[in-house]
């Protein structure tokens, strides 16, 4: 019951205030360390001449912020429905899986940067963009396909079974008993493939980035070559928040769709613990 109040160890007092409070005396550790040895600017600027520099260039730091938010969802959502459907076919066809499955891997070890200049190439010099999109696709499909395959898989073979003596078909066992069981499974792969799509998007903008790039990478390599590191940091600064919303928007997600039923919620543990 001491839960409930918010100042316990998982209360909201716990949970916002301690990161809250490490995080303002670090930044304020930073601060005085670099006022006291009077470091340039131009090799390590103080958060308060980041935050001049996201105020002066708020404007063109958030368009680019758009510009990476919309590839990373077009990215996200496209490996998501390529990592389902591939899933579902290894589900149903071990012969598929045996035969396609190592190149997922494959694609999967290779990396980004090795693949950028050709897939440039292939799509066009004028067309970075959509070579930035594909190589997003590329890092966050297979998460999304090797735990909605574990989860297809871990169905529960006596309802499956239930399912075939009452007739059911092959598309209604996956739709009835596989996908259901695959639910969590593949929120939880959301969330990391989000991160990996992030992260696609941004290293491929710096391998196959150009002049016609405007996502927030391009502006890192931008304010770099002018020696802005203040701005440089303020495109970090939103990087890292853009990272971490698309992760609580997940987690919510998640818990949205799991608290009343899956045990990986643990409301009704905690119900009992309490007692």
């Amino acid at each position: 019951m001491s839960r409930s109040n918010g100042t316990g160890p998982d209360g909201w007092a716990a949970r916002w205030g301690l990161p809250l409070l490490f995080g303002l005396v670090f930044l304020g550790a930073w601060e005085w360390l670099v006022a006291v040895t009077e470091t340039p600017a131009y090799v390590l600027p103080g958060p308060l001449a980041i935050g001049t520099a996201l105020v002066q260039g708020f404007g063109p730091l958030m368009a680019s912020l758009w510009v990476t938010l919309r590839i990373t969802l077009i990215a996200f959502v496209l490996a998501l429905m390529l990592g389902s459907g591939f899933a579902v076919l290894f589900s149903e066809s071990r012969l598929a899986e045996r035969a396609l499955y190592p190149y997922a891997v494959a694609l999967q070890v290779t990396p980004i940067v090795a693949i950028a200049p050709l897939i440039l190439i292939w799509v066009g010099l004028d067309n970075a963009e959509a070579a930035v999109t594909i190589l997003a696709v590329i890092a966050a499909f297979f998460p999304v396909l090797a735990n909605m395959t574990a989860g297809l898989k871990a169905a529960d073979r006596n309802l499956i079974d239930l399912f075939r003596l009452y007739g059911a078909s092959r598309w209604q066992i996956v739709t009835g008993v596989r996908l259901p069981s695959a639910l969590p499974y593949l929120l939880s792969a959301m969330k990391v493939s989000a991160g990996l799509a992030l992260i696609g998007t941004v290293v491929a903008e710096f391998v196959a980035g150009s002049g016609t790039s405007t996502g927030l990478a391009w502006r890192i390599i931008e304010a770099g070559n002018r020696l802005e590191i203040a701005r440089m940091f303020a495109a970090l600064v939103l990087l890292s928040g853009l990272g971490i919303a698309l992760f609580w928007a997940l987690s919510a997600l998640e818990h949205l769709l799991l608290r009343h039923w899956h045990d990986s919620r643990d409301g009704s543990s905690e119900s009992g613990q309490a007692g």
